[in-house]
């Protein structure tokens, strides 16, 4: 257990440094400051020595220099029982600085915010990634708190032990000040080496195996959103496919603004609806195939209440993933033992879809592209109304969703027939059509890439679709479009693919 008599505050990010340095100041904490913290403390009338006056050095260089000084990582290196370590930190006046609370210097948000290379340099942070490495390898002696988050755990700790801090509590908080310092400079890392990309995450789990029982499998977090951050509410341990289908779900509702239901069933939808509510929604979605929903994936993008989670518990799901759920919902579906609920925060996400192969990995944007009218184009002489529009697109955005090949054949916004991940695309087109039955008739279909040929056309005609949306750019366009003229269908093309493989 070890006092904290001595701080030293050097934060960029100032949120909640007030609250955290009044109560160490109540504590009789001596606190020392650098640059714009020190004016913040001041201006709040929180007693605080500046640094310069803590190492008898001025700060240099447009603060560039401040804190790589002896005083400072003697103060934070120092190991406490060891006699040469005190004798020199005597005989050279270093005084001990027994916490060290900072945040360094936003570089990655700068790089978001701007192209200017020399503003971005200037955000690179030296005095502070060293100042957590000191007090973070003398974690036995020192405490090292490196994001605001920690504050408040900060405080309990001090009140808990009357002022000083315990060992595991300064262990915990190194390896977040060594990982935060990881990530850092892998953020630096990576903006100036432009041919290099370095990955790492965090381990969430370890799993009882991967798709099969053979492989060994895990879970790494990259960031605080998302199906990997879920809150699991109950039932039994989530697997690698369940993982894999999870995030399936998640992101296919993630397409609608309007309530939305997604079935999921070895990683594509067996059925996905909206509706006026989630109830409605998820009955639509259910009914589309209520054969291959048995041991689905269920993602509702809002809030499980009583009447729903009831309709749930009829069948038999391994996930349920929503944003919100009542105490009576809970209550029904815990029931359900086994079922694993999960509530995630459904928001959309920047950045990079990475697929390791073999002696390396790939990397690809995320396909977030919002399908809208404007991007459609009529190519046939048969038009579709507004409201048949929108059903065009309500199919191309669960195609998106759907391995390729991919057709997806909707009515009423409400998937009627999937054909998933044919290696040819009349098969695919077959398959959906078929599928849907009766409701083909006077149906929309959407497929993930341009048709080819011809013959994709006259099975839709023979099931009677009444519009369609695809990709252009085939050679055979002229070929296609002559074949939805000839049967009376309304055609659209967009000009973007959305393969899925």
């Amino acid at each position: 257990m070890k006092k904290i008599s001595r701080c030293l505050i050097s934060v960029s990010d100032k949120t909640d440094i007030i609250k955290l340095a009044k109560y160490l100041a109540s504590q009789a904490v001596e606190i020392i400051s650098t640059g714009g913290t020190f004016k913040l403390l001041q201006e709040e009338k929180i007693p605080a020595k500046d640094i310069s006056d803590f190492t008898g050095f001025p700060e240099m260089m447009d603060g560039r220099v401040k804190t790589l000084h002896p005083k400072v990582h003697g103060g934070l290196l120092a190991v406490l029982d060891n006699p040469d370590h005190v004798k020199a930190a005597r005989d050279h006046q270093i005084e001990s600085i027994d916490l060290l609370v900072i945040n360094l210097y936003p570089f990655v948000e700068t790089v978001a915010r701007t192209a200017d290379e020399e503003e971005i340099i200037e955000n690179i942070d030296i005095g502070g990634p060293a100042m957590v490495r000191s007090a973070a390898k003398n974690f036995a002696y020192k405490t090292v708190i490196t994001s605001t988050a920690q504050y408040d755990d900060l405080i309990a700790e001090l009140k808990k032990n009357s002022g000083v801090t315990s060992f595991e509590f300064r262990k915990k908080a190194a390896a977040q000040a060594f990982r935060n310092i990881a990530d850092y400079d892998l953020a630096i890392a990576n903006w100036f080496n432009k041919t290099d990309l370095t990955l790492r995450g965090t381990l969430k789990q370890t799993l009882r195996y991967g798709e099969n029982s053979h492989q060994k499998a895990a879970i790494y977090s990259t960031s605080d959103s998302g199906i990997v951050n879920a809150q699991q509410l109950q039932g039994k341990e989530l697997s690698y496919n369940n993982l894999n289908d999870a995030d399936a779900a998640y992101n296919l509702v993630l397409e609608f603004n309007q309530p939305a239901c997604a079935i999921i069933k070895h990683a594509n939808p067996c059925g996905v609806a909206i509706g006026s509510n989630l109830l409605e929604a998820y009955k639509r979605a259910l009914s589309a195939d209520s054969k291959s929903a048995f041991g689905g994936i269920v993602a509702l993008n809002g809030k499980l209440d009583e009447t729903l989670a009831r309709e749930l518990s009829q069948i038999f799901f391994e996930v349920i993933i929503a944003r919100e759920i009542d105490e009576k919902a809970r209550e029904i579906l815990a029931a359900k033992k086994n079922l694993r609920v999960l509530l995630a925060d459904f928001k959309k996400q920047a950045g990079s879809q990475i697929k390791s192969v073999s002696g390396g990995f790939l990397v690809q944007d995320l396909d977030q592209k919002n399908i809208e009218k404007n991007d459609l184009k009529l190519v046939s002489k048969k038009s579709a109304n507004e409201q048949e529009i929108e059903q065009l697109i309500f199919a191309m955005s669960v195609c998106k969703h759907v391995k390729s090949n991919a057709i997806v054949v909707v009515k009423d916004f409400q998937t009627a027939g999937i054909g998933a991940g044919q290696t040819s695309r009349v098969d695919a087109c077959e398959i959906a059509c078929k599928k849907s039955g009766d409701k083909s008739v006077g149906a929309f279909l959407a497929s993930d890439a341009f048709f080819p040929f011809a013959d994709n056309m006259e099975i839709t005609a023979a099931y009677g679709i009444k519009a369609i949306i695809a990709p252009g750019g085939s050679v055979r366009d002229e070929e296609v479009i002559a074949k939805a003229d000839e049967n009376g269908i309304a055609l659209y093309f967009i000009p973007t693919r959305h393969f899925r493989h």
